[in-house]
């Protein structure tokens, strides 16, 4: 931990009073993202070996399991304090692991559990990650996360690198469905985790930000009266939605084309861990040394930008040359982009908002409007190709709508900066 403190001072400027905090959400992310790129190998190989043409079914399941869950933990959220309600959520996930376990160990109906996994992965991700950050921007002021949020999200980034790696060594010596206990285990460090986060803000307060000793109070639905009666909120919507379509069609192409051209499943899995290993490295090493740095020098708006300006290059060097390898490397920035600089400056964005946004809103917005945009997308691509157009085509028409997401980024980083002069400071 003394390595780890002494790095976040170095890397992030952090205070010392704030180094016990960072720590520990750095360790909570690391043990999050851990288990999740643990099982992602598997899910990737599934959603081939499923059928690429069954993705939007897959990607539409994902979407109705989360109108469903949505509501669930608006409910919950009203009723349980912080630390209950995310000791609930990954208590969930958990008891759901186990069980995954025992299924696949006893091999009952492999192939509708490996479709029901890919939507549960899906699923799990989105949630355990979404409250992640809900509980941080609850912790921390809007000046600490532009200057600690990278390096918070860097312990992501290491879990992501150390997770494939664990996969790998673990399925040497034990079976696939082990990976569900070993994923387990790491939820259980998150709790950890986040009952010291808690006790510390509790002992150690800070101006500005609430306590969360009660529950949020309000309706099940609030997250989605929340979102849709924000203008901010709404254009977050916007900009996510456009991350995500974005990011669906360039997966939905580049899962096809590697499917074409690479028929050994073995070498399709080693190549998908590879991609996962180069995208977390170089992602660790822009979280640690340029996101804050990027964000305090030039503000959000450079954060929010870099995704959509990347994105309209990328998808006319498709339009160019639709290849296998130009589809890799736009992967690679993309994913680069979005978890080491637009995530971070997109959680941000929600410490300028209430408590019951923080917690609902955002849960609606990062569960349901980012697998609408999977959903709704997959169909439309489908859609579209049935009338004959190919990659490249496809490129150049997403090319006006990266403008539109670039404009969306722009917005809200003008309106963060006004909504943060006109915060009231609590007591």
């Amino acid at each position: 931990m003394t390595k780890l403190t002494t790095m976040i001072q170095s890397s992030a400027g952090a205070k010392p009073e704030e180094l016990a905090p960072v720590a520990w959400a750095f360790v909570y992310f690391f043990s999050l993202l851990c288990g999740y790129y643990m099982l992602r190998p598997v899910r990737d190989e599934m959603a081939i070996e499923g059928g690429v043409q069954h993705l939007p079914w897959m990607m539409t399941g994902t979407f109705l399991t989360l109108l469903v869950a949505t509501p669930v933990f608006g409910f919950l959220s009203s009723k349980l304090p912080r630390v209950r309600l995310l000791f609930s959520v990954y208590g969930f996930f958990m008891f759901h692991l186990v069980a995954f376990y025992v299924v696949m160990t006893a091999q009952l109906d492999p192939e509708w559990v490996a479709r029901v996994f890919f939507v549960w992965l899906s699923v799990f991700n989105l949630f355990v990650v979404s409250v992640f950050w809900s509980f941080l921007a609850d912790l921390f002021t809007r000046e600490q996360g532009a200057r600690l949020f990278g390096v918070i999200a860097a312990g992501g980034s290491t879990g992501a690198i150390t997770g494939p790696i664990l996969t790998t060594g673990i399925t040497y010596l034990l079976p696939i469905p082990s990976l569900m206990l070993c994923s387990s285990f790491w939820l259980a460090v998150c709790c950890v985790c986040i009952n010291r986060l808690d006790r510390g803000s509790r002992n150690h307060p800070t101006p500005g930000i609430a306590q969360g000793k009660q529950a949020l109070g309000g309706s099940m639905w609030a997250g989605i009266r929340l979102a849709a009666s924000s203008p901010y909120l709404l254009a977050i919507c916007a900009y996510l939605f456009l991350l995500t379509m974005s990011a669906t069609v360039l997966y939905l192409e580049q899962t096809a084309l590697i499917g074409k051209q690479i028929p050994s499943p073995e070498s399709r899995t080693r190549l998908f861990a590879g991609i996962d290993f180069i995208v977390n490295v170089l992602t660790f090493t822009t979280q640690v040394w340029v996101t804050n740095r990027l964000v305090l020098r030039f503000g959000l708006v450079a954060a929010l930008l870099f995704l959509p300006g990347a994105s309209i290059l990328g998808f006319m060097a498709i339009g160019v040359a639709p290849v296998l390898g130009v589809f890799l490397l736009f992967t690679v920035v993309r994913r680069v982009g979005e978890y080491a600089i637009a995530k971070p400056a997109r959680e941000v964005l929600f410490t300028v908002v209430s408590r019951e946004e923080k917690y609902k809103a955002k849960n609606f917005i990062d569960t349901v409007v980012s697998r609408g945009g999977d959903a709704s997308t997959g169909w439309a691509v489908s859609g579209i190709k049935a009338f004959g157009v190919n990659s490249a085509l496809l490129a150049w028409l997403l090319v006006p709508a990266m403008l539109l997401w670039g404009w969306s980024g722009w917005f809200l980083a003008r309106r963060e900066a006004g909504m943060q002069r006109d915060k009231p400071t609590l007591p």
